[in-house]
């Protein structure tokens, strides 16, 4: 199998890495998270005009389309810079979700204005006590004349107060746990009847819940077929895996080199803390946990596309448990080993291990993913 990035590949992951070291150093993440809106549209502007936005839109659209690898190599820039913009969840889930859902005329319409970032859109789908199972679903759509009226709770919707549109959830037919049954809308987020309640996350990206009133909408808001699009769902949530997991590799090997520094110039009796040998083992532990982290992010980029649900699950499911595991892991002895400064929000380890934590927790945590690859193993056998 050849792991060598092309010539276009490796001029991208160039390209985003500059722009993130000269336009996105800490103090200014720091300025924009204190913002209030918590992201800046200065960002989301440049990233659109760098066709980054664009990078899942097929190019019948205005897009790039470019595969896993090439939104792999974005989401390292991203993630070693801790981006606040909602690229995770309207240039890749919300984009993929309308890629592989609308009709032509909801592709015409909608694709090429997220690819210029004219458009924000965002999934909102999770729900209190979902426990991430993309099945478990409350929220309910009843036929009213040609359209539907929408009514429930999401809950804690990554980027929703900075959405335009939300690509909500609900069920057309069946019962909570069903996979049939599950329909997605396009919804306005200031339509009538939804309610934001905001909220801000773990690493300080806000997010928010949203309440469903008897919004009604209408038969073109209806993407994909009635009751159809759990399956669609699964494999876009998969591809998002695949970036989450591509970010924490950049989050990771940032908190790393930012330990080795420290171990360098951190002088105690005399000496660099980092010619200790218990410190130099725990050291090592982290590279190792990091370098498995990559190569599961490798993975996780090659088999996102999988036709087969079964095999791309499971692939996705182990590569989120090995990353997630390594975020925990590393980002916990990068505080440790940096002491109480590790905790202090002029340092950046502390912002990095947030992410971190938030990362190892979004789209299934490591004993939802766990369980995930044992149910699918188990369906996977002859």
């Amino acid at each position: 199998m050849d792991f060598n990035l092309t010539e276009e590949q490796g001029m991208l992951g160039d390209t985003v890495q500059r722009f993130v070291a000269k336009e996105y150093g800490f103090e200014r993440r720091r300025s924009i998270l204190k913002s209030p809106e918590g992201w800046s549209r200065e960002v989301w502007k440049q990233l659109a005009e760098m066709g980054l936005l664009a990078l899942q839109v097929p190019e019948e659209h205005g897009g790039m389309g470019a595969g896993a690898l090439e939104t792999m190599l974005a989401m390292n820039a991203f993630g070693r810079a801790l981006l606040l913009e909602p690229y995770l969840s309207s240039a890749v889930l919300a984009t993929g979700l309308v890629r592989e859902l609308g009709s032509a005329a909801q592709k015409k319409a909608l694709l090429p204005a997220l690819a210029a970032g004219e458009t924000i859109a965002v999934p909102a789908h999770g729900e209190e006590g979902a426990r991430h199972d993309l099945e478990q679903v409350a929220t309910s759509a009843t036929r009213s004349g040609d359209g539907w009226v929408l009514a429930g709770k999401k809950a804690l919707v990554p980027h929703a107060p900075a959405a335009d549109l939300l690509l909500v959830s609900a069920r057309t037919a069946g019962e909570v746990g069903d996979r049939a049954g599950l329909s997605l809308f396009a919804v306005r987020r200031e339509a009538p009847g939804v309610t934001l309640a905001p909220q801000t996350m773990l690493d300080g990206r806000r997010a928010a819940d949203v309440t469903l009133g008897g919004v009604r909408v209408a038969r073109a808001d209806l993407l994909g077929p009635e009751g159809g699009a759990l399956a669609p769902l699964t494999a876009v949530w998969d591809a998002g895996i695949a970036a989450l997991c591509a970010e924490a590799v950049g989050a990771l090997q940032a908190i790393l080199d930012a330990t080795l520094e420290y171990a360098r110039t951190r002088k105690q009796f005399g000496v660099p803390i980092g010619k200790f040998q218990a410190l130099q083992h725990r050291m090592a532990d982290m590279l190792i946990h990091v370098e498995q982290a990559r190569s599961m992010s490798y993975l996780a980029a090659m088999r996102c596309g999988e036709e087969d649900p079964v095999l791309r699950g499971r692939a996705l499911s182990a590569a989120k448990v090995v990353v997630g595991q390594a975020c925990r892991f590393v980002g916990q002895q990068a505080v440790q080993i940096h002491g109480g400064m590790g905790m202090t929000d002029e340092l950046d380890v502390t912002h990095v291990f947030r992410r971190l934590t938030a990362i190892e927790l979004s789209l299934g945590d490591t004993e939802h993913h766990l369980e995930r690859f044992v149910r699918l193993s188990q369906a996977g056998r002859v």
